[in-house]
């Protein structure tokens, strides 16, 4: 059994993947493989943001305020996660782009894990684009 479990950081082994520590793109003999969802553990300085807006989203988020403050942007509304686990939760097909008021930290949960999409293909060449890019 001990084969099927892995002990880290977040904060140390998010900074190996761009934040991802859990999804499809971790290999197949890695217990954080997943076919069904994708966790992040994101660290944003002041001023961080997401200019491309991703849209036509396939997956169901939830994002929730670890510390600092952060602002999710939808069509038509803003909302600010300013409270330790404040938290919002879109589903498909809710374009959104993100920016960090303050230094952040916010886990990020998507499901399902889908191989090969990457939200806004455009976004590939983002410098910092982990696996599923900067969303």
């Amino acid at each position: 059994m001990s084969d099927n479990v892995y002990v880290g950081n977040a904060g140390k082994d998010a900074a190996l993947d761009h934040g991802w520590l859990l999804g499809h793109f971790k290999d197949a003999d890695d217990p954080r493989h997943s076919a069904d969802v994708e966790i992040k553990w994101g660290v944003h300085p002041r001023g961080d943001e997401r200019v491309q807006w991703v849209s036509g989203e396939v997956r169901t988020a939830l994002l929730v305020l670890v510390s600092g403050r952060f602002r999710v942007e939808l069509p038509g509304r803003s909302v600010v996660l300013a409270e330790q686990g404040d938290y919002i939760v879109w589903g498909k097909g809710v374009d959104h782009s993100w920016y960090a008021e303050e230094e952040s930290v916010v886990l990020t949960v998507r499901w399902p894990s889908v191989a090969g999409y990457r939200a806004g293909a455009t976004a590939d060449a983002e410098p910092g684009a982990g696996p599923r890019g900067r969303d």
